[in-house]
């Protein structure tokens, strides 16, 4: 069974969280065994000497939360990403984005390692098609899910385009707020966020201290003379059609796998921040 000697189950890290059985039938075709302690684990954990270095993986990553929707496959260090600016149309374009990657790659769903998706926060018809699709697949592949912050993608995007250190992340949440976030590199060249994620308004976001930081994402375009004013001029230079994309989702969920933070398809949920109440989203059925 793919469960470890603690008796939690090595693909959800839930101890007890399903009945055994269900556990080992929809983790299984996930699993390889590791010959020096006779159990199995799931083939993204399977590491390469030396610490946190994960073997060949192979991960799926879906981003929805904003105007832009993309689909991103990595596969070791290669990724290959579709993209595209098309409010409203992500329900229609998603899949047929997924279908083309793993159909370039010639790998099929099964043969996935984890599938990671923006868990938020943005647009709540956003998050509940990406969260929904996610579900889907893993369910119907057994695979774990990597939940990436929505703001860590769009300050991992800034840092890789624009090469830059620290990013003040906003992004237009309406009603006269922001989703707010602060992300400075760390030593690995993934984003680490500083503080706490946040829903609030333009003029009483949480600044930094000190330092040079650079601006990304729509709420800087809506509320740009606001955010200026309260970050008081640390901020050189912003950059307003930076959105949050796949490619920084699936990067950032390497991270997500090798510290084991990975979760069960059934607890993949949405992170809106704000306090309104949405109906969970249903699995996507997949033909």
């Amino acid at each position: 069974m793919p469960l470890s000697s603690t008796g939690a189950c090595r693909i959800c890290w839930q101890r007890d969280a399903v009945p055994l059985a269900l556990c080992r039938k929809e983790h299984w075709p996930n699993t390889r065994k590791v010959s020096s302690t006779n159990e199995f684990v799931p083939a993204a954990l399977l590491c390469l000497p030396g610490p946190g270095k994960v073997a060949v993986v192979k991960i799926l990553a879906i981003e929805t939360a904003t105007e832009a929707c993309s689909a991103a496959l990595l596969v070791d260090n290669a990724i290959a990403q579709e993209f595209r600016i098309a409010p409203r149309e992500h329900a229609k374009i998603i899949l047929p984005m997924i279908d083309s990657l793993l159909a370039s790659a010639e790998i099929s769903v099964n043969q996935l390692d984890a599938i990671a998706f923006g868990r938020g926060p943005g647009s709540f018809t956003g998050l509940r098609i990406a969260t929904g699709i996610t579900q889907g697949i893993a369910f119907s592949a057994g695979l774990p899910v990597a939940p990436v912050s929505t703001l860590a993608a769009l300050a991992m995007g800034c840092v890789r385009q624009q090469q830059v250190t620290r990013v003040l992340a906003a992004l237009d949440a309406r009603m006269q707020e922001v989703y707010w976030a602060m992300y400075q590199t760390s030593q690995s060249g993934r984003v680490e966020l500083q503080g706490t994620e946040a829903v609030v308004s333009p003029d009483q976001v949480t600044v930094p201290e000190s330092g040079s930081w650079t601006g990304a994402g729509s709420g800087w375009e809506t509320y740009h003379e606001r955010l200026q004013r309260r970050c008081d001029n640390m901020v050189e230079s912003v950059y307003t059609d930076q959105y949050p994309q796949a490619e920084d989702i699936a990067r950032l969920a390497v991270a997500v796998i090798e510290t084991r933070q990975t979760v069960a398809a059934e607890q993949a949920q949405p992170v809106y921040l704000r306090d309104r109440v949405a109906d969970k989203p249903k699995p996507a059925i997949l033909p």
